[in-house]
């Protein structure tokens, strides 16, 4: 009798659906491979090999072991983690704890990093759960998420304590903005208040993100308190949204002859709101016409140009410029390379745009206090990036005073 033996490959849709022999053999290893890990600490941590014996007194004994359920990036899987007493100086007896393995945790930290990615890459967390299914079989539910996110307070609450002594910050840009999300299920208007600063070599870094509320003068004033207390030396340039409370806190701290630029798009919003409507095409060209003049001698010919013209056609657009006064043209007293990085809060706008259209996909946050967390997360996990100063120079030249005539 003739026995034949069938040599085809195996096919993997005639295997139980969704089945990978790779996966399969890998995750058959995965259990003994943790073990080990945790027999290899014990070991050294008692400085012998089981069974083995050595000279002097000993650190500790095994007792057996327990079985710990772990979910990490290969699965779910229930593992046995070995026991030890070991005796203090004093005496006591204690539980053998594994570093590797600490109470009471249950997530490897390659688990929780792949969960937070995904949960700030702009989804929610039932979501987070349905994309991840297939990875931890239903291990890793909307609680287990949440869960996870919770860990990143301590990170959060690391960085806002954190110093600033050491940052070579030549530029600070502060601005202000409302957020609307939900917080306990009801939609909801979060102040936040934001300063980005400029390192020497044109990078730019988030110094720091609050909520406190509004923004008065004594709201900024406590924003720029902190960052004084935690070691922020004084910018040699910064740029405002032209909110009054913001101006009289940097002053109070800082001092008059601190150079401040006002936001020139801000401003622009605010003229064409004292404008009818039927001139606010004239009266935006006339306006760009003079911010985005070639030199600092144009800016003043067409600075006088734009107040004479609108004194007579709009007296309310002249009066809001002149409000600003110097300091919406105090780029002017910057190298040419840096007047459009030095003529906007677009830093901040930019990453509010960005952190809105996130938060409109994410759960419902508990607290108001989890919007600026939630931004900050963004940053640190990559998800949002902050680029150089476009067009930097590295410049070490004092900021010269202005010389703008403004006689009209």
């Amino acid at each position: 009798m003739t026995k034949t033996t069938d040599t085809s490959p195996i096919s993997l849709v005639a295997c139980e659906e969704g089945f990978d022999p790779i996966e399969d053999r890998l995750r058959a290893n995965i259990r003994t491979t943790i073990e080990a890990v945790f027999e290899e600490e014990l070991d050294g941590f008692l400085g012998r090999l089981r069974y083995s014996r050595a000279s002097g007194a000993a650190k500790g004994y095994r007792h057996g072991k327990r079985e710990r359920q772990i979910t990490g990036t290969f699965g779910t899987e229930t593992v046995s983690v070995p026991r030890a007493r070991i005796e203090d100086e004093d005496g006591r007896v204690r539980e053998w704890r594994s570093k590797a393995l600490p109470r009471y945790q249950r997530l490897t930290k390659a688990a929780e990093a792949l969960i937070i990615g995904v949960y700030l890459s702009g989804t929610n967390t039932r979501r987070v759960k349905r994309a991840l299914f297939a990875l931890f079989k239903g291990a890793v539910s909307k609680d287990v998420v949440s869960r996870a996110w919770r860990k990143v307070k301590t990170d959060w609450d690391a960085w806002c304590a954190r110093s600033l002594a050491e940052e070579d910050i030549v530029r600070v840009i502060l601005d202000g903005t409302v957020i609307k999300t939900r917080i306990d299920k009801k939609a909801t208007n979060i102040s936040v208040l934001a300063a980005i600063g400029v390192r020497r070599d044109g990078q730019k870094v988030l110094l720091s993100i609050k909520n406190i509320g509004g923004e008065s003068t004594a709201a900024w004033r406590q924003f720029l308190d902190d960052l004084d207390a935690r070691g922020l030396k004084r910018p040699e340039f910064v740029i405002v949204d032209g909110a009054p409370g913001l101006e009289a806190a940097l002053v109070a701290l800082w001092g008059n002859d601190l150079p401040i630029q006002r936001c020139t798009v801000h401003k622009h919003r605010n003229l064409l709101g004292h404008a009818p409507e039927h001139v606010q095409d004239e009266l935006t060209e006339d306006y760009r016409d003079m911010i985005y003049a070639d030199t600092a001698e144009e800016v003043k010919q067409k600075r006088k140009a734009f107040l004479r013209k609108w004194r007579l056609k709009c007296r309310a657009v002249a009066d809001s410029l002149e409000e600003a006064g110097d300091r919406l043209f105090a780029f002017t007293r910057l190298d040419k390379s840096q007047w459009k990085s030095a003529r906007t809060t677009n830093a901040i706008e930019r990453l509010n745009e960005e952190f809105r259209r996130r938060i409109k996909t994410q759960t419902v946050l508990p607290c108001p206090e989890t919007v600026p967390m939630l931004l900050w997360a963004l940053l640190a996990s990559g998800q949002i990036q902050m680029r150089k100063v476009d067009g930097w120079q590295t410049l070490n030249q004092p900021i010269e005073p202005m010389t703008l005539d403004l006689a009209a």
